[in-house]
């Protein structure tokens, strides 16, 4: 008897301890509110809505994790086509007629622990229906953003949505046809949200994500890139921004009806959590540190007393005009390491530089050196250009058309200067110098302003990031940077046209004043050096000295006084 009473309370407990897991695994949403939720190692949490308003023909139902994949799912057990996983998942639920509650089951796809936030948000018959008419993906309904990020671009790509309908009615042919009473009559709108700078904690994401999570927040914090009708392809490029936070967001809308709905946002930091190479916590490298470090040094020193010190000004210059396009070829041509194309780029500038200061020297040509100088302005001067607003028109995602513009722009600085090459030499020496500075900032804290001359360089290297959007968030270390380059640019250029007033516009080349000074010398029979042998002659006497024997002159005799 005992015996079997201990059995009974066994049973009892077990029991108990079942039904509370089974509650501790079950989360309750209030619809439009936001739910933390945890998912234990391998286990299955049910995420469940009730009371569910009789107008509300379907539900959307999305969970956001920093940088962990989870699985959100129709059934227990997930199955294609009934389930999608990522950091950024969503389902939508179509309700039945008497309908008041509805459940989604989450879990992770390698049975490790996780935890992230849920909304669950209402919709009416008369909204859109995000991906409604899928044919691309698993699911049949997927209001999903899909993202894929390399170095150079992020895509979003997304389903076509339909009209609504209301409960138990058969939803509206997709492509049957395209009239104003059809899907074809949607538009949708595709948004940005940029994080803090610099900030990758999963706090900010949170916080960030609740300001985007439906239509009317995602106008009031958002920023809109493009607008598109149902003809339009429904895929995006946008530059990367390694360690930038980003929330991409897209609403349909139904002009007709005066409706909306949003898509499930999804973000990235378009960098890896989980790489031990090249991750989010290592994106900036030792050797980028020191490259900029020194190329910031120098152009500190070019922007004040550039001018002053011509041949420095020349080496320098033509260090970066040579790195540049070295880089881009080497980039383009072979698949060497990162480091090892930034060790033969310094060697190459070195080389260029070295050139550039021979090539003056030798034959004493200001206006070459000037032009070369003038078209690293101008290509700065283009670059900020496309950085501005200007670089997102339509037109300019033709690469003909922007590369002839960028080139006029480029090409037109130095032939505008060719009337006063010391003032155009002096401000390039400012601008550019002041702008070495903001990168070797830049390889220590993010700033959106190295996009500047990144963002062409990117086009440069990859054919497909012409149809990228390539806005960029300015923040705070951005302004800040920004008055730093003005300043100093500002400073640099004063500065130098201050002491410069009374010298001469350009130093004389080394190589000719030689030649001059040795012309003087032969014709001045006067100048004592005119008597002695060219230097070359004294070395080659001197050569003859340490290479001859001496004779001996045979037997002497001393002489009688």
């Amino acid at each position: 008897m005992p015996l079997k009473r201990e059995c009974l309370v066994l049973l009892v407990l077990s029991w108990v301890s079942s039904l509370r897991a089974q509650d501790e695994n079950r989360v309750l949403f209030s619809l439009g509110i936001f739910q933390n939720v945890s998912v234990p190692v391998n286990g299955t949490v049910q995420a469940v809505v009730s009371r569910i308003p009789a107008d509300v023909s379907f539900l959307t139902m999305q969970f956001h994790t920093h940088h962990h994949n989870v699985t959100l799912s129709y059934t227990q057990i997930p199955l294609y086509g009934f389930s999608v996983t990522a950091a950024d998942v969503g389902l939508l639920s179509n309700l039945t007629l008497n309908q008041t509650t509805v459940s989604w089951f989450l879990k992770t796809p390698d049975g490790s622990s996780a935890a992230g936030i849920g909304v669950i948000l209402p919709y009416t018959s008369t909204d859109p229906v995000p991906g409604a008419c899928n044919q691309e993906f698993p699911l049949e309904i997927d209001p999903n953003i899909y993202l894929q990020y390399n170095l150079f671009e992020t895509m979003i790509t997304f389903a076509p949505a339909n009209i609504g309908y209301k409960r138990e009615e058969t939803p509206p042919a997709c492509d049957v046809d395209v009239s104003s009473s059809t899907r074809w009559r949607l538009v949708y709108e595709v948004y940005q949200y940029f994080l803090p700078e610099g900030d990758l904690s999963e706090q900010s994401l949170i916080s960030s994500l609740k300001r985007v999570a439906n239509v009317q927040n995602v106008q009031d914090n958002g920023r809109k890139v493009v607008s598109l009708t149902s003809h339009d392809r429904t895929q995006f490029s946008f530059s990367s921004l390694p360690g930038q936070g980003v929330i991409f967001s897209v609403i349909v809308r139904d002009p007709v009806l005066n409706t909306s709905a949003s898509y499930i946002p999804v973000h990235t930091y378009a960098c890896s959590f989980n790489s031990t190479l090249d991750g989010c916590s290592d994106l900036g490298r030792v050797s980028t540190k020191v490259f900029f470090t020194v190329i910031g040094l120098a152009g500190l020193f070019v922007c004040f007393v550039g001018h002053r010190f011509f041949k420095c000004e020349l080496f320098c210059m033509g260090f970066g005009f040579t790195a540049f396009v070295f880089f881009v070829v080497i980039t383009i041509t072979t698949p060497l390491e990162y480091n090892i194309r930034l060790a033969l780029t310094a060697l190459v500038g070195v080389v260029g530089g070295v050139v550039m200061l021979m090539s003056w020297w030798r034959f004493g040509s200001v206006v070459a050196c000037v032009l070369v100088v003038g078209l690293i302005l101008g290509f700065h001067i283009s670059s900020i250009v496309f950085f501005t607003p200007l670089g997102d028109f339509p037109i300019f995602h033709d690469d003909v058309v922007f590369w002839v513009v960028f080139a006029c722009i480029m090409m037109f600085v130095p032939l505008f200067f060719i009337r006063w090459p010391r003032e155009g030499n002096i401000i390039a020496c400012g601008l550019v110098g002041a702008y070495t500075v903001v990168l070797a900032v830049n390889a220590y804290t993010y700033t959106s302003l190295s996009y500047i001359t990144l963002d062409v360089l990117k086009r440069l290297l990859n054919h497909n990031f012409s149809r990228a959007f390539i806005s960029v968030p300015l923040q705070d270390i951005d302004f800040i940077l920004i008055t730093v380059w003005v300043v100093l640019g500002i400073s640099g250029i004063v500065v130098q046209l201050y002491r410069e007033k009374s010298r001469p516009f350009f130093p004389p080349s080394p190589y000719v004043l030689w030649k001059q000074e040795r012309e003087r010398r032969k014709t001045n029979v006067l100048d004592p050096s005119h008597h002695k042998p060219s230097l070359s002659a004294q070395i080659l006497g001197r050569i003859r000295q340490l290479t001859q024997r001496t004779e001996p002159a045979g037997e002497t005799t001393p002489l009688l006084f």
